[in-house]
């Protein structure tokens, strides 16, 4: 405006163009900065401040796509401002594994290329919208209140004209006309706002005092206008009572909107109708200002109560351990921390960025080493299962094997592996232990079931066996026996199959001493028959045996010993009876010693028959 003074300066009545940010209105002008000063500081004092410091990148991504949707430009500036480093942080530290992983993979630096995720692009997107609206946005107002300015200097003109002119029939109607335009034009630019509020309240007053003609019609006015401020009055007082600060320093916002934008009053009662007015709302800040008094003495408390679980939650950055269960002990004890944190309210701004960093720095550094042990834990867990697999695959590889004792051995030796391998992963944990496991049980009931045939055949086996044995006792008992049945008999009893394996050495000693009985009942049998027919039965008995060639080795080193012994003791008594002659019984001794050499000697001849036969097997 080129006019260096305002109009009432010209008038010589004093104004104060400097906002008054005090805690009391000096006069109605101040009002034009009052309301918007209070709303907005009200506002930063009274908003409680979030914490972010934990959020995801997908919840980063949601809430930025809420505020890409919100006008109000001076809440999402102060929560970008707060968001856009910690989503930076975090996508510099995912920048940093990525580059970290592809060089590890035989990758340079100057190659990488770092794309991000959908969360990226996501909030980078609507961070760009936001910026370009909020650009936008500010370019409009400005380029609105410079267009709010153009009008309203207009509209100064034209009162000045219409309060310098004569009376005239239709001036006051002009008059109220240009007091409505004015009301309904926007905020002008902050500088000219308080000299262009000075001039124009000067040129109501210049032109009710330069009026005459209608000076009644002016009174009627003044007064309804008086009135409409008392009703103004009566409001904000009743808002001393409303409960929610915020919504009472709203509304009267809106109540100095709307007293500032009415003409004046009566001179006499401009003073007291102000006073009123002001004292209602100094009472409404004044209950403000205790409120947020309160809020600062709370959010000290809240202060003391964080600080305190941010010192305490330290303890569980070093923790560290290898049992599942006490990660999980630890992990409910934070969480309890968690939740005692989130039941206190907000804290002081000045702190609260300090605090919430101490607190959920340790919190993430605590659920950061767990993810690292639970990541270790994984890994091996891999590790075992294909360490499981592979003996899956050998438990399958045997399942149908008939070679019982050395594949259940086998299968025995891979179950002890089992147990000694780790745990798997949850999801494969039940599938491949029952691949295992039926492997395993298909071998085990396949042998249950062969073993249940055999054990059958063995004890029909035994029957047999003690059939023959009853055979041999009745010949011996009638002596009936001869050889050739002795033979069938034996030709039997060997041609039978196993037995159970409690029953083996029993039958066997049956089956021995009926033999030997019926040999001896044999009508008419010498000594010799009897020991040629055992140790025939025993050789037939040695031929179905699978250890033959072992026992009848054995059993030639038996005879040959005794062949040996025999020879030496015949040697000796030969030596012997050359001494005789000389004793005075020397034909009784001779006798004596004679009948051992004949019966070593037919002894001696037995058994080399029987060494002799003992080679045929």
């Amino acid at each position: 405006m080129e006019r260096e003074k305002t109009e009432e300066q010209e008038q010589g009545h004093p104004t104060e163009v400097v906002t008054n940010h005090g805690h009391t209105l000096q006069s109605e002008i101040d009002l034009s900065d009052r309301d918007e000063h209070h709303e907005e500081h009200h506002e930063d004092e009274v908003h409680e401040h979030v914490d972010y410091s934990h959020h995801t990148k997908a919840q980063f991504a949601d809430l930025i796509k809420d505020l890409a949707k919100d006008a109000n430009f001076k809440k999402v500036d102060n929560i970008l401002r707060e968001i856009k480093p910690l989503y930076d942080d975090i996508r510099d530290k995912e920048r940093a594994e990525a580059l970290l992983k592809f060089t590890a993979g035989g990758g340079t630096e100057e190659d990488f290329d770092y794309k991000g995720d959908d969360n990226d692009n996501v909030f980078d997107a609507n961070f760009k919208l936001i910026r370009d609206r909020r650009a936008q946005y500010f370019k409009q107002q400005e380029e609105q209140k410079i267009d709010n300015l153009q009008k309203k200097q207009e509209i100064l003109e034209k009162l000045r004209v219409l309060s310098d002119s004569q009376d005239t029939s239709d001036q006051f109607d002009s008059f109220k006309t240009l007091q409505r335009e004015w009301k309904a034009i926007g905020a002008v630019p902050g500088p000219q706002a308080k000299t262009l509020w000075a001039n124009y309240h000067a040129l109501l007053d210049r032109f009710y005092d330069n009026q005459s003609i209608y000076f009644e019609l002016k009174e009627l006015d003044r007064r309804k206008n008086l009135e409409a401020k008392i009703e103004l009055c009566v409001r904000a007082e009743k808002l001393a009572d409303v409960e929610i600060i915020k919504d009472a320093i709203r509304e009267l916002n809106e109540l100095h909107h709307e007293f500032k934008h009415l003409g004046p009053v009566p001179k006499e009662d401009k003073e007291a109708v102000w006073q009123r007015f002001k004292a209602a709302s100094d009472a409404v800040y004044a209950k403000r200002d205790a409120y947020l008094q309160n809020l600062q003495q709370e959010l000290q408390v809240n202060l003391g109560g964080k600080a305190s679980l941010s010192d305490e939650v330290q303890q569980f950055i070093d923790f560290n351990s290898d049992r599942i269960k006490e990660w999980n002990q630890k992990t409910k004890e934070i969480l309890e921390l968690q939740k005692r944190w989130e039941v206190i309210g907000g804290l002081p701004r000045a702190k609260a960025k300090e605090v919430n960093k101490k607190f959920w720095s340790a919190f993430k550094t605590f659920f950061n080493n767990k993810n690292a042990f639970f990541k270790k834990l994984d890994e091996e867990r891999e590790q075992n299962l294909q360490l499981k697999n592979d003996l899956v695959k050998k438990a399958l590889e045997l399942k149908e094997s008939n070679d019982w004792e050395r594949t259940s051995n086998e299968l025995k030796n891979l179950q002890q592996k089992w147990k000694d391998v780790g745990p798997v992963p949850e999801k494969f944990r039940e599938k491949v232990f029952k691949e295992f496991k039926d492997a395993c049980d298909h071998f085990f009931e396949q042998r249950r079931t062969q073993h249940g045939k055999v054990e059958s055949e063995q004890a029909e086996n035994l029957r047999l066996k003690e059939d023959v044995c009853s055979d041999l006792e009745a010949h011996a008992s009638a002596h009936t026996g001869t050889e050739d049945i002795l033979l069938e008999l034996q030709a039997k009893f060997n041609s039978i199959g196993f037995v159970p394996k409690k029953d083996i050495n029993a039958i066997r000693t049956r089956y021995h001493e009926a033999v030997e009985r019926f040999i001896n009942s044999i009508p008419g049998i010498t000594e010799d028959e009897k020991g040629k027919i055992t140790l025939e039965n025993q050789l037939n008995e040695l031929r179905s045996d699978p250890m033959a060639e072992r026992k009848i080795f054995q059993k030639e080193q038996v005879i040959r010993k005794k062949i040996s012994k025999v020879e030496n003791d015949i040697a000796l008594w030969k030596n012997n009876l050359e001494f005789f002659g000389r004793s005075k019984n020397a034909d009784k001794f001779k006798d004596e010693f004679n009948d051992k050499i004949r019966e070593a000697s037919d002894h001696l001849k037995q058994l080399k028959e029987q060494l002799k036969l003992l080679k045929t097997v």
